[in-house]
């Protein structure tokens, strides 16, 4: 993607875009320093079914801007990987369940998918944050996952079909959506339903697994004894998510 210079283009039009919005809106926090009310969730969305990978990396980058403009720590490494990965699923997820122009049409199997495909997306990209947060002692799983995961949500599906609709066709006319500007990877039908299988069955694991084990309702067969402990259970959460987040990403990597 990098070599190629309209999706380098594209990478810093997303970041910009997302950047732009994002920092309107720090002075709405829902949770003090961590996140706020974004509808510019939408925009990663967006961008992901128009531009593929330069989505990814842009809503990565702009992410890290706009946490320059809320307080810049070391829990936003977590942010970006979790925005990269936010980025990154729309597309490929929407092209293994089933391809498509993603544009709203008045039917109930698209609307399955694309909530389907938004709430996979929100699912990994809250868990990371929320993994990673909770393993620096900041934030409780429990607590920061379902806030990241809904306000990411709702913006995006509220947001997301308008913006679509209005775009993409204009975005297709100036061949500027992924397939046109790279090749297409061409992937057996056997081996995108694994993947996505993967990406379901790993994204819902660890979303559960660390809001389990940051209650203390949980002890997985590899955790050692001595990892359980109080406050916001950093061990625990720290061992017991991550073999979830790897099926994930194997699954991401199959499709």
């Amino acid at each position: 993607m990098w070599a190629n210079t309209r999706m380098v283009v594209l990478t810093a039009i997303t970041a910009a875009l997302y950047a732009a919005i994002l920092i309107p809106f720090k002075v709405i926090p829902l949770i003090p320093g961590v996140t706020e009310l974004r509808p510019a969730n939408a925009v990663p969305i967006v961008c992901s079914f128009l531009f593929g990978p330069a989505a990814a990396w842009g809503a990565a980058i702009g992410n890290v801007i706009g946490d320059f403009f809320g307080g810049f720590g070391p829990g936003d490494l977590f942010g970006f990987f979790g925005n990269l990965l936010y980025g990154l699923v729309p597309y490929k997820v929407w092209a293994a369940a089933g391809g498509g122009d993603p544009v709203p049409a008045a039917t109930a199997g698209w609307w399955l998918r694309f909530i389907g495909t938004v709430a996979l997306a929100s699912l990994l990209c809250a868990t990371v944050i929320a993994w990673g947060l909770n393993v620096l002692g900041f934030h409780p799983f429990s607590l920061l996952a379902p806030v990241v995961f809904l306000n990411s949500t709702v913006s995006a599906l509220l947001l997301a079909p308008p913006l679509l609709y209005a775009l993409h066709s204009r975005v297709a006319g100036a061949r500027l959506l992924h397939r046109d500007v790279l090749p297409v990877a061409q992937r057996a039908p056997g081996r995108r339903l694994a993947g996505l299988v993967l990406v379901i069955l790993g994204a819902m694991g660890a979303f559960v697994a660390g809001m389990q084990l940051s209650l203390g309702r949980w002890e997985p067969p590899w955790l050692p004894d001595t990892a359980w402990g109080a406050g916001a259970r950093a061990l625990p959460v720290g061992i017991g998510v991550p073999p979830f987040l790897v099926v994930a990403l194997i699954g991401l990597a199959l499709l």
